[in-house]
């Protein structure tokens, strides 16, 4: 299952790529030589969202209690601290590697295999880590702008990191009787993780926006760069006083 979207992810960006770029000032200007077709992958993307992905989330928000949905996103967030680990290593970041180490350990033991996150009310503090991350900290750029259909915003680099990061993580590797089944509801409960938790940040989001495309690609690009810097400001673009 896993393979297979990795697959698909590598098809959809090569037909992506095979279109005509177009030479726009504001596209180049942008680093969005694809920018018609970006367009229309992001109004077929908004338009399942808004007939699909945001009234399931909605549902879920209002049908199932705050503490069950935390205990999901704990337990989601948990599976993912052996590939945070590992781009923690990666990029040579031993304190926030071993802050992954010790929340994975207490949240995967005392916090019930990652239902209650103990390793926040003990301290220790939380970060996310990705190869697409990892890259950009190795200095690699981000690529054209693409979006690409289910997904979203997901430029060459941080498609890269997606691969990278199905091949990093232990699970990948573990085969058992519904294994398929256990990867496809994993990876479904994730999306509507994200997106409920969500909900009213895009709402505000779309609502404020004179136009929504260029927004969500500014904001997609300030996250990661942050993420990238862990946070720490940007002084690249910083003026010489």
């Amino acid at each position: 299952m896993r393979q297979s979207s990795l697959f698909l992810a590598v098809a959809l960006v090569a037909v992506l790529t095979a279109g005509c770029a177009t030479s726009t000032p504001e596209a180049i200007a942008q680093n969005d030589p694809y920018e018609s077709t970006n367009r229309a992958v992001f109004n077929a993307n908004m338009s399942l969202d808004r007939n699909f992905a945001k009234p399931v989330a909605k549902f879920y928000n209002h049908a199932v209690p705050v503490p069950v949905r935390d205990s999901i996103h704990n337990i989601l967030t948990n599976l993912d601290k052996p590939v945070v680990f590992g781009n923690d290593l990666l990029q040579g970041e031993a304190t926030r590697a071993s802050q992954t180490l010790e929340r994975f350990t207490l949240n995967s033991t005392i916090g019930v295999a990652g239902m209650f996150d103990v390793a926040t009310i003990m301290g220790v503090p939380d970060h996310s880590e990705d190869f697409g991350q990892t890259l950009g900290v190795w200095g690699a750029g981000e690529g054209p702008y693409l979006v690409l259909p289910f997904v979203g915003p997901d430029p060459p680099r941080d498609l890269t990191g997606d691969v990278v990061d199905i091949f990093m993580d232990p699970l990948t590797y573990i085969k058992f009787h519904g294994s398929d089944t256990w990867y496809a509801v994993r990876t479904g409960a994730s999306v509507l993780d994200l997106r409920a938790r969500n909900v009213d940040t895009v709402e505000q989001i779309e609502r404020t926006s004179i136009d929504f495309y260029a927004t969500t690609r500014s904001l997609y690009r300030q996250y990661r760069n942050s993420e990238i810097r862990n946070g720490a400001p940007d002084i690249q673009d910083t003026p010489d006083l």
